[in-house]
């Protein structure tokens, strides 16, 4: 496989390799997809074994979409809601503890500019990094190569075109910072066994 959409290059799709890829990642999400949701043994397996992961501690509602699948890596207590898209076409990294809301979107694929290298259907990839601790909300649109620092927050329908600090609150379209996470924000509640 030319690796040119790990390298942040322009590149084609549409060759045979890239095809055979894409469409091995659609047979096991259709499988995951259509899986009864009382067999979680079998969902789990069969998306662990699409994904790059070696935690088993992590959760992904159905339906969920990727291109390729062994291009996203996850870490322990990931959470992913209905509707989960990652375009994967570059590495995407997500860390510990990490939240999606329903329909959040991670695109790492981008076109030309020009509408004759467009036609033509050049392409190139860059990568996504989400740290530890992240929430994004319902409706977030991660794109190309952004990264998203550990404990932020991102708000409902944002749409991530830069880079996010830590320790942030987050949103709009495009997203901006709102205000720092801090002390203040804990909660005080006691622990109890009575719901």
């Amino acid at each position: 496989m030319d690796n040119k959409n790990l390298r942040n290059q322009f590149y084609r799709e549409s060759g045979k390799e890239l095809f055979e890829k894409r469409l091995h990642a659609k047979i096991q999400i259709k499988k995951f997809n259509d899986t009864e949701p009382k067999s979680f043994k079998e969902r789990q397996l069969l998306i662990k074994n699409l994904l790059k992961t070696k935690s088993n501690r992590f959760f992904i509602e159905a339906p969920f979409y990727c291109d390729y699948g062994f291009n996203i890596s996850i870490d322990d207590n990931f959470f992913a809601n209905y509707n989960c898209t990652l375009l994967d076409s570059a590495p995407i990294t997500i860390g510990k503890n990490v939240l999606f809301g329903p329909h959040v979107s991670l695109f790492t694929s981008t076109h030309a500019i020009h509408p004759e290298d467009r036609a033509k259907g050049w392409q190139c990839s860059k990568s996504i990094t989400i740290a530890d601790n992240v929430w994004l909300g319902g409706h977030v649109i991660v794109n190309p190569g952004v990264n998203i620092g550990e404990n932020s927050i991102i708000g409902s329908g944002s749409v991530v075109t830069k880079d996010i600090p830590a320790n942030v609150i987050a949103a709009g379209n495009p997203c901006k910072i709102i205000r720092n996470i801090t002390e203040a924000d804990r909660l005080e509640i006691k622990e109890s066994t009575n719901f």
